[in-house]
């Protein structure tokens, strides 16, 4: 039997990169764009502030847990470069988690995102293409982590969002949306 996760990586080796070389005129396929890795990045610096240190612990290590959950990975934590007080956040302070994914694992997370995580999503009616930098790297928010089956609503104590960054090495923004395309991602016209 085959890896379920290898179903994406396959469909890009299979169709997208005679698509793409057949649309764009790539003459190599290794010319054609791909995804080189997807970083999953949550801030909870206005979840954490003002708190005190056991609620804070017990928020962090909650966002921790779901964010390990969705992606299969742990995530580190980031921390404050500057205070700023108007946040109420001091130097050092831990403010936000993120997991960068590469290979199988990538492959996998997207594929759920594809499939389950976007569909789920309340209010999600498309990835717009004003989403993608000129880079070629696509943004998507995610504003709730329940979106996800992995994560179960009813033992979740708190409701909190997240941003997906795909990166890819496309050198143009159109390789970029027709890559994504080809994936399956719900791109609007």
């Amino acid at each position: 039997m085959r890896s379920k996760s290898m179903r994406l990586k396959e469909k890009y080796e299979k169709e997208v990169i005679p698509k793409m070389m057949e649309i764009f005129g790539f003459e190599n396929k290794m010319e054609v764009p791909k995804v080189e890795k997807v970083i999953i990045n949550c801030g909870f610096g206005k979840l954490v502030a003002g708190k005190s240190e056991k609620e804070k612990e017990e928020i962090i290590k909650n966002i921790v847990h779901d964010l390990s959950m969705i992606t299969g990975q742990k995530p580190i934590l980031t921390r404050a470069k500057e205070s700023i007080s108007a946040f109420k956040i001091k130097k050092g302070e831990e403010i936000g988690a993120k997991v960068t994914l590469r290979r199988k694992r990538m492959y996998d997370f997207l594929e759920r995102l594809i499939n389950i995580g976007l569909p789920r999503s309340r209010d999600f009616k498309g990835v717009e293409k004003s989403w993608f930098d000129q880079s070629g790297n696509l943004n998507i928010g995610i504003k709730e982590q329940i979106a996800f089956p992995e994560v179960s609503p009813e033992e979740t104590k708190f409701i909190f969002g997240f941003q997906v960054t795909i990166v890819t090495n496309a050198k143009k923004r159109e390789h970029a949306i027709e890559l994504m395309k080809l994936l399956g991602f719900p791109i609007k016209e």
